[in-house]
């Protein structure tokens, strides 16, 4: 969708969700905003007071239609540039939240001089007048989006500028080293680089470290954003489907105790506190006779494949078997949690014996956690969120130390960046002449700039901003 951009356009749109609720905003910014604005809201009176408004201040009166029939009730607050959210002056029109009400306004703003905005064109706003830069921008977005705790203040650090200031304050530490060599090599007379290289390396370093740590991050930055793909496997009748209903809060998935119950697949999102998981129930795995239940094997075979984190559930009350071993065949390198469930009944499985059939097929130390849990009576469930959490989400994510990288886009300029200054570190180790470092210096100082929107093609600003929701 094209977005049309004019310094002279004033636009509006409803920035509330449309459907009934307690109070509904329509929001208007743009050079004609104030006269917009005093053409659709009055005093109770009737008289006009937009323009008479204080910044910033809130206004009790009515919107009202060209003819000055009332619509209803509302407060207007106006913004005046640069001191709001698109740096443009901006009126906001504070009504009841029915949607006819809020279509009413729309319509007669519209009608007064405004034209409908386009997906996501006040924060575009924002960024072309200087006001966010482009990772702020992104991250609107994600909070609006975000699913869980990790990810809604990880998205809020963003939005405050964190990951902006980390990548401006590299850039601006490359520029600067750029302008040394592009200097000393414009005249070699009166500016040395005789023991630079080293001084250079040892910046790079740092810069490097930092970019690293970031790129890293960017693996438990999915997990935060778009939650960790979790498949439940174990024997028919071991308690799978009555774990997913104690996660998921409700009766997703039928219970009986006939082995076999579950055929299909069964998919829901999960919170755990702050942690969000996409979990799978499957069908029992065994040697099953039945067609369909066999289908349902093999497509349980092929989602812990591709699974994040498995979660084997065995019956503590009944023995280990060849099924159980078939299991952990299935499941080798993978991050495992065992549940050891029914663990209200005799227990007849012990955790050393889920670590010796473990033993032949997973690498190294094997080390897996193995939790005693009881889907019936609802135990283990704080023990299993613990043990998620130690497995994915290393580090105080809810220190304002860290940066979590959730951003695919943001991702790929880091570890390019990296790379070129890992090249300049390459040159400087086989004695390369000064000039060749600032290609690759510059390259990197390019790359870190399309995080913050720098230097980034109008092509990728229109795609990320065609992806905002109306309003915002």
């Amino acid at each position: 969708m094209e977005i049309h951009m004019s310094s002279t356009s004033t636009i509006a749109a409803i920035a509330t969700g449309l459907s009934d609720s307690g109070i509904g905003i329509v929001r208007i910014s743009g050079p004609d905003a104030i006269k917009v604005g005093d053409r659709i809201f009055c005093s109770p009176s009737g008289k006009s007071v937009v323009r008479h408004l204080e910044s910033h201040k809130l206004q009790y009166g009515c919107a009202v239609k060209e003819d000055r029939t009332v619509i209803d009730e509302a407060m207007a607050v106006v913004m005046k540039a640069p001191k709001s959210y698109t740096g443009e002056d901006t009126v906001e029109i504070q009504c009841h939240g029915g949607v006819l009400v809020m279509k009413k306004i729309l319509e007669t703003a519209l009608k007064c001089g405004a034209r409908l905005a386009e997906p996501g064109e006040f924060t575009k706003r924002a960024f072309l007048n200087g006001k966010k830069d482009l990772s702020e921008a992104e991250a609107v977005m994600d909070v609006i989006r975000s699913k869980n705790d990790y990810a809604l203040i990880s998205s809020a650090r963003q939005l405050r500028g964190e990951l902006g200031n980390t990548v401006r304050q590299i850039r601006k530490e490359l520029l600067q080293e750029i302008a040394a060599i592009e200097a000393a090599l414009d005249d070699p007379e009166h500016l040395s680089l005789e023991g630079y290289p080293e001084k250079l390396r040892v910046k790079l370093e740092e810069i490097r470290d930092k970019t690293e740590k970031l790129v890293d991050s960017a693996v438990q930055g999915r997990f935060m954003k778009e939650g960790i793909s979790t498949v439940i496997v174990g024997k028919p009748n071991v308690g799978k489907s009555s774990l997913l209903n104690l996660l998921s809060g409700e009766d997703r998935a039928i219970v009986t105790d006939i082995a076999g119950t579950t055929r299909d697949i069964l998919e829901e999102n999960v919170n755990l506190h702050g942690i969000s998981l996409n979990v799978i129930d499957t069908a029992g795995i065994r040697d099953a006779q039945d067609q369909i239940e066999q289908i349902g094997v093999e497509k349980a075979r092929q989602y812990a494949g591709e699974a994040d984190l498995i979660l084997y559930v065995a019956d503590s009350s009944l023995p280990l078997d060849e099924n159980d071993r078939e299991i952990f065949s299935l499941i080798k390198e993978k991050k495992i949690i065992v549940l050891l469930n029914k663990s209200d009944l005799k227990e007849r499985i012990s955790e050393e014996d889920i670590r010796l059939l473990a033993k032949p097929y997973l690498p190294g130390e094997g080390s897996f956690p193995v939790i005693r849990v009881s889907a019936k009576e609802k135990v283990g469930m704080e023990e299993l969120e613990n043990a998620i959490r130690d497995l994915f989400f290393q580090g105080d994510f809810f220190s304002h130390e860290q940066i979590v990288i959730t951003n695919l886009r943001h991702r790929e300029a880091l570890q390019n960046a990296c790379e070129s200054v890992k090249l300049v570190l390459k040159s400087i180790e086989n004695g390369m002449e000064e000039d060749f470092y600032s290609i690759d210096l510059m390259d990197a100082y390019r790359e870190l700039g399309k995080i913050t929107g720098e230097e980034v093609d109008d092509d990728v600003v229109e795609e990320i901003f065609s992806k905002f929701c109306m309003g915002k």
